[in-house]
């Protein structure tokens, strides 16, 4: 149980982020949300999560690619809990583009939301960590951690890029009782993954159910989407005392991609 802890998780309206937020929830643990939607949806939500679950909850609307924002969102969290026991960086988006086509502003964004907003959480909430001598770091990552696919180049290389941010971090805070790890999902039935069918239909010259079969599940031995709440309960276990030992971890859930 989580009960007493404060979780910040970035990206955390929709999707994979959300589906871990409300996870953690129904740990105990008092949450700060963050992402873009709909502000009476957003409220909505905030309310429920601290309704059905006992615990405070708060939203910041930072936008990940900014420094200056981000900057907030950690000072707001901190103002509202005193400190963060656990983060989770969620936060992404995707563009799927011949490298030779792909819009330079993409690149810069998928690279600033994806990696450095990591940086820049991590950096602010791990001095709190290290006086407590107690926090969870969990990065959302993907199966392009570990292994490439074509017309990705900026969300393979940032998610790289995660691998490597986390295993440095995780060196550099073994000895105070902080573990860093990420997880490593294959595909997820998330907006994200909704929105990049007609890109790589595009890209690949192939109808959007094509993509879905020979690209997207053809990717996974199991042949079916990872879903949320699987993903959901290993960031969980993560952020448990019995997960003490485990640091520096890149933790596939990807149904058996890269395996192959």
């Amino acid at each position: 149980m989580l009960r007493g802890k404060t979780a910040l998780v970035t990206g955390s309206t929709s999707g994979i982020g959300l589906g871990i937020a409300e996870a953690l929830a129904k740990q105990g643990a008092h949450l700060m949300l963050n992402g873009f939607g709909d502000p009476d949806e957003i409220e909505a939500l905030r309310s429920r999560l601290a309704r059905d679950h006992g615990v405070t909850v708060h939203y910041h609307p930072a936008d990940m690619s900014d420094p200056e924002a981000i900057a907030a969102l950690m000072r707001t969290a901190l103002e509202a809990f005193g400190s963060i026991d656990i983060l989770v960086n969620n936060a992404g988006i995707q563009h799927v583009a011949p490298i030779e086509e792909f819009p330079v502003e993409k690149w810069h964004a998928i690279i600033a939301i994806n990696l450095v907003s990591s940086f820049h959480t991590i950096r602010a909430a791990l001095p709190g960590m290290k006086t407590k001598r107690w926090g969870r770091i969990v990065n959302i990552a993907s199966a392009h951690a570990l292994v490439a696919s074509p017309y990705k180049s900026a969300y393979v290389a940032a998610k790289h890029g995660i691998a490597g941010l986390t295993k440095a971090v995780a060196l550099e805070t073994a000895e105070h009782g902080i573990t860093v790890n990420a997880i490593c999902p294959g595909y997820v039935f998330t907006p994200l993954v909704e929105r990049q069918i007609p890109d790589t239909a595009k890209a690949r010259g192939i109808t959007e159910e094509e993509v879905v079969k020979n690209v997207l599940l053809a990717a996974q031995p199991t042949r079916r989407f990872v879903t949320i709440a699987e993903v959901a309960a290993l960031a969980c276990y993560l952020t448990s005392d019995m997960a003490a030992s485990i640091t520096g971890a890149l933790l596939p859930i990807d149904g058996g991609w890269t395996a192959q």
